[in-house]
């Protein structure tokens, strides 16, 4: 039997979503926790892993069980044995070719920056902050550069284990709520940074150190150098995944935006 669980986590705290030898990861603490209800070790797959310091609002992952359990064991009695900051929201059988990875068409994740003259005591590892006042709609203008199928290159971290830096990306909206800057962004997979760069060259443009079509400048050159910092973890999310709907998998409303084709390019590699 396959299960697929919907996980949100704070990853103030996490080295990331991956196992690691010696630290604290999501995978190990959803793996541990899962196995407890299994009564037999297992391995967890999600969607896309995360950095350290990332944010899940709806991780997806699946793992591969003999045993049967009540959904509520899957749910309620997972998260009797995870930490705070860790949490089942959802979990349901699938069909045994669904991969939490693989049979992904699209991700989404959100950036979130606290854009005021103070950090925040409450929110201090779950924002970016950035003092310097953010004009959002030249970083919208900057953005739209971004859109479609391009050699992302320029965006991906010197690490990157992909085999491609192509990537398809199906929106990038960028606006204000108040005192904070948002960033939501889909693509078919991501790189490496990828976003965090990303958010670098757009905080830069917001602050107007540079132009709007500096964004477009960077993608072109295919250089890491040529672009800005990469921004801080805190407030990266990610946000959820779009499956094909012969997998029963209920979708985050943003995905209504998906283009039709979105199917041709679900077989990229997501590392981030």
């Amino acid at each position: 039997m396959r299960i697929a669980l919907g996980i949100e986590y704070d990853g103030s705290a996490f080295a990331g979503w991956q196992w690691q030898l010696g630290q604290r990861s999501v995978q190990s603490c959803v793996e541990a926790a899962v196995a407890q209800v299994a009564d037999h070790p297992l391995n967890v797959i999600c969607a896309g892993r995360t950095d350290a310091g990332v944010h899940a609002l709806e991780q997806v992952a699946h793992f591969d069980t003999s045993v049967a359990r009540d959904l509520r064991a899957w749910t309620l009695g997972v998260n009797t044995h995870l930490p705070d900051d860790v949490r089942i929201l959802w979990a349901k059988p699938v069909i045994p070719s669904f991969h939490a990875r693989y049979s992904a068409l699209a991700r989404f994740y959100r950036y979130i920056i606290l854009n005021r003259p103070a950090k925040s005591a409450l929110e201090r590892r779950r924002v970016t902050w950035v003092y310097h006042p953010l004009d959002e709609n030249r970083m919208a203008q900057a953005a739209a550069h971004l859109l479609g199928e391009h050699d992302f290159s320029a965006f991906r971290a010197q690490c990157c284990q992909s085999n491609s830096p192509r990537r398809r990306v199906y929106f990038i909206e960028v606006y204000r709520r108040g005192e904070q800057v948002i960033m939501d962004i889909a693509a078919n997979a991501f790189l490496h940074h990828m976003i965090r760069n990303i958010a670098g060259v757009l905080i830069e443009i917001g602050r107007g150190k540079r132009e709007p079509v500096w964004a477009l400048q960077v993608l072109e050159s295919r250089d890491r150098r040529q672009g800005g910092i990469t921004a801080a973890p805190d407030g990266l999310y990610f946000g959820g995944v779009a499956y094909l709907p012969e997998f029963g998998m209920a979708r985050h409303p943003i995905f209504a935006r998906l283009p039709v084709d979105a199917r041709r390019y679900n077989k990229q590699e997501c590392i981030a």
